[in-house]
């Protein structure tokens, strides 16, 4: 059997309490160390406002929209004043539009319009927050799998809407007013079809009052819309299970007369339940 008694005895009486104060004192010199080289890693912290831009820019260009978020906000944070602040935090937003990250950007363009109300790209930034509502509406999935957001709520769309609205009446004569007409066009094609699906199902239910009130809203507030005929064949319909005869027949009267094409027109309604498929989306009018 080893006997290990001797051996500790011969260790020196100092050994217990030199070995921690030598162990604490090599950790401190190893995260001291560990600090001083992380900093040396992290251009964030060092580079001039000039190169930390130009490397967001590049970024921001090439696609590496992480990157280009992540020097922007770092530039930001750091110099909270000037001329490269002001374009990174424009530049910015956009980088968070154009990686999906929507709520990030809608705060990033407040922050810039509530800062810089004056800046000469501030008809721009307006221009941007429309955009990335009207984003937030369509979303990723909506043009990937072609799911039909008229379905669901439109709080984003109608907020759209009403930025674009603003950019014309703040902005009349930029190029981003002509593009903000087209977009409107677009959504109030959008809403006045929202209003028809909740139109339609209201009808389903034998809610016919409240289906009556969606189609005059329809009619009122999104004029010339593509879904005109759909407002008035849904106020025909209602009128006639609600027995406003005379109702029911001016607005199939103004249908006929605006537009004699439409399948509400055509088959032996009301007789037959199908008339109901026959409203949205109407044999999918605009696909043929």
């Amino acid at each position: 059997m080893i006997r290990y008694s001797g051996f500790f005895r011969s260790l020196p009486r100092f050994a217990p309490s030199f070995l921690p104060r030598a162990l604490m004192l090599s950790a401190v010199l190893g995260l001291v160390a560990g600090c001083g080289w992380f900093q040396r890693k992290d251009p964030l912290e060092t580079l001039p406002v000039e190169e930390m831009y130009a490397t967001a820019k590049e970024s921001l260009v090439g696609g590496n929209l992480s990157r280009a978020a992540r020097y922007y906000q770092r530039l930001i944070a750091r110099f909270p004043y000037g001329d490269y602040t002001e374009q990174a935090m424009l530049e910015l937003s956009y980088a968070q539009y154009r990686g999906n990250k929507h709520e990030e950007a809608l705060s990033s363009i407040n922050r810039f319009i509530k800062t810089y109300p004056a800046h000469q790209k501030i008809a721009y930034a307006f221009y941007l927050k429309a955009l990335i509502n009207f984003e937030r509406d369509t979303g990723v999935l909506e043009r990937i799998v072609r799911i039909d957001s008229t379905m669901r709520d439109m709080t984003n769309a109608k907020q759209s809407f009403d930025d674009f609205a603003e950019v014309i009446r703040r902005y009349p004569d930029t190029p981003y007013a002509v593009d903000a007409r087209q977009r409107m066009v677009y959504l109030r094609n959008r809403l006045a079809r929202y209003e028809i699906n909740v139109a339609t199902y209201y009808l389903r239910r034998g809610a016919y009052v409240a289906a009556a009130q969606r189609g005059k809203y329809v009619l009122e507030v999104y004029p010339q819309s593509q879904h005109q005929g759909d407002a008035l064949a849904v106020l025909s319909e209602s009128y006639h299970q609600l027995g406003q005869e005379q109702l029911a027949s001016d607005a199939r009267r103004v249908l006929e007369l605006n537009n004699p094409k439409h399948p509400y027109l055509s088959g032996d309604w009301p007789n037959e339940r199908s008339w109901l498929r026959k409203l949205w989306p109407f044999g999918d009018r605009q696909s043929g």
